[in-house]
């Protein structure tokens, strides 16, 4: 598998139902809890259901669907649930990342409207633009007449705390909610590829890759556990104004660096979010950290004169006196494309950076 580095290091140039069986749930490995929380597959002799959680209220049911197959006759007696006819023939995204995963899983022809498409980096995704997907503008403020042209089955949308899904949900078009993003563990939202696999009629494919992603991403976590140098105290990004945003210790990049064998200077904090810091507070704790993390969606490139200029004491760190800032550029990387299911990718290129005895040879990536 190729690796694509999505941290640059820094040179200076880059920086159920009682009529209805439902026989067992879908479990392709025995663990299955311990990574998704939100998401609960069942699959029945005649459908397929899939509950989702509220992510902010979890005791509450977001949302309940009910998949079934186009080719065969509705069931009876079936529970409460959005209906949904698979696979989905039409669909249209509010997010890049979905496009992305069905893009992999061989159901791009399907996307027929595709939301934010001036911030897509991956080229795969790029040329479904290029062969008939249409740009349905931002996905906060839809195109909403053009969306209805397009005879969708379905829409995916993401949820927002406290807020709804404006003029889609006058569409009479099923809404998928995409709450993949909430999850707090990056095998946990990789596994949300089950659910979007099975709208598309893929389902055995998503479950393939996810069990060869849970192999990878075991296998590397275990290898950075037992690397021989010691682990590096890392930081994120850069302040904004009096504030500096670091990841919770809970957040899927919290736990990215500590799977790849990090040091993060906040994992004690229990936030799944970003955690907004005085840039004081920082600038003390993180002084002497090993290795500096920026991602940033900007279209000038980063070097450290810039960032200097940008913010004199940025040259305090000793992350920038030795030359250890690595860069993401989600302008320039596909990061958000395929970070989500493929979280393998970024384990491996992060356990590079913290323990460089541990990289790969180019064959084996």
């Amino acid at each position: 598998m190729r690796l694509i580095f999505y941290f640059l290091l820094y040179f200076g140039f880059y920086l159920f139902t009682a009529c209805t069986k439902c026989p067992h749930s879908i479990t392709p490995h025995q663990d299955s809890k311990a990574y998704v929380s939100l998401l609960h597959i069942t699959e029945c002799d005649s459908f397929t259901q899939v509950t989702l959680q509220d992510a902010w209220q979890p005791e509450r049911i977001a949302a309940t669907y009910l998949l079934i197959d186009r080719q065969r006759p509705v069931p009876t007696h079936l529970p409460q649930g959005k209906l949904i006819r698979t696979p989905l023939q039409k669909v249209v995204l509010t997010s890049a990342i979905h496009a992305a995963l069905l893009t992999e899983l061989g159901a791009g022809a399907s996307i027929k409207g595709l939301a934010d498409t001036n911030y897509i980096v991956s080229p795969q995704v790029k040329a479904l633009l290029r062969t008939g997907t249409k740009n349905i503008g931002s996905s906060m403020r839809p195109n909403t007449e053009l969306i209805r042209t397009l005879q969708a089955d379905a829409i995916f949308v993401s949820p927002f705390e406290n807020a709804g899904f404006g003029g889609l949900e006058q569409l009479n078009i099923p809404l998928i909610i995409c709450a993949d993003y909430m999850e707090t563990s990056p095998l946990g939202r990789a596994e949300w590829m089950r659910f979007y696999g099975r709208l598309v009629g893929l389902g055995e494919k998503a479950d393939s890759i996810f069990q060869t992603t849970i192999a990878t991403y075991e296998k590397l976590r275990q290898q950075a556990a037992h690397a021989q140098t010691p682990r590096p105290t890392v930081f994120c990004d850069l302040r904004y104004g009096a504030t500096w945003y670091q990841p919770g210790g809970n957040s899927t990049m919290g736990r990215f660096i500590t799977d790849a064998g990090g040091d993060y200077l906040w994992a004690d904090r229990t936030e799944s979010g970003s955690i907004p810091l005085h840039t004081e507070s920082v600038m003390a704790k993180a002084q002497h950290a090993t290795i500096w993390l920026v991602k940033q969606g900007i279209p000038r490139t980063l070097t450290y004169a810039s960032l200097a200029a940008d913010y004199p004491p940025y040259t305090h760190f000793g992350a920038w006196k030795q030359r250890h800032i690595w860069v993401c550029n989600t302008l320039q990387t596909p990061f958000y494309e395929e970070i989500p299911f493929h979280p393998e990718r970024l384990l491996q290129n992060l356990m590079e950076i913290f323990h460089p005895e541990l990289k790969m040879e180019k064959g084996n990536k």
